[in-house]
């Protein structure tokens, strides 16, 4: 069984996915994350994110796997390395190559095959797994979102102001919703929730019950 779960940057997809998959059972596939290696990738090869044939061959080159809450690439923790403001710009960018998002869009599938599995990320209700047994859209306004990463970015003793995050949220909004390939935007069918004034913990028992009643009636 597959559930996705896809919305802009700062809506609570990661957190509420890792959450959901844990009440369910489930795996748990950040593919956020995966994006976010590319781009840590490209950065650390001194690459420009704006060179897509450089960034395709990165792509194919790397190795990504996940260890419990740890992200891996190429043998190295970067579980903290690709949550940096450069990596997160530089993820938007990459992930506007078509050639980039198909060649992870492949590993996803691989790693949904004969699993349960709760998969976040902004084109799985769409794109990767269209007949995806329960689809979210979780959505919250642009100020709460610039809020929720500015105290994730103080808790990790960075310095950047409330109004710079603010800002590139804007701007990757505007990258991922006018993009060609796989647009940011919620599936025909998908459950919009939006967490602006919710509570994590609100959020997840909304996704659960729906994902239970949904169980529930496929099996009457």
């Amino acid at each position: 069984m597959i559930v996705t779960i896809d919305g802009p940057a700062g809506s609570g997809k990661s957190t509420a996915a890792r959450g959901l998959s844990q009440r369910l059972g489930f795996e748990f596939l950040d593919t956020g994350a995966m994006y976010r290696c590319v781009a840590l990738a490209v950065l650390q090869r001194d690459i420009d994110p704006a060179d897509e044939q450089a960034v395709v061959d990165v792509s194919r080159q790397i190795r990504i796997s996940f260890s419990e809450s740890h992200v891996i690439l190429d043998g190295a923790d970067v579980t903290q390395a690709i949550r940096t403001a450069a990596v997160t710009d530089a993820a938007s960018q990459v992930a506007q190559y078509p050639a980039v998002r198909e060649a992870l869009v492949y590993l996803q599938r691989q790693a949904a095959e004969g699993v349960d599995i709760v998969s976040e990320g902004r084109d799985q209700g769409t794109v990767v797994f269209p007949n995806a047994f329960c689809k979210f859209f979780l959505i919250a306004d642009p100020e709460e979102r610039a809020r929720r990463r500015y105290d994730e970015m103080q808790a990790q003793d960075k310095k950047i102001t409330l109004e710079e995050i603010l800002q590139q949220i804007y701007q990757r909004d505007q990258r991922d919703e006018s993009r060609t390939v796989a647009p940011l935007k919620p599936a025909d069918d998908a459950v919009e929730i939006n967490t602006s004034c919710l509570t994590i913990d609100e959020v997840l028992d909304q996704l659960e019950q729906t994902v239970r009643d949904r169980q529930a009636a496929s099996a009457e």
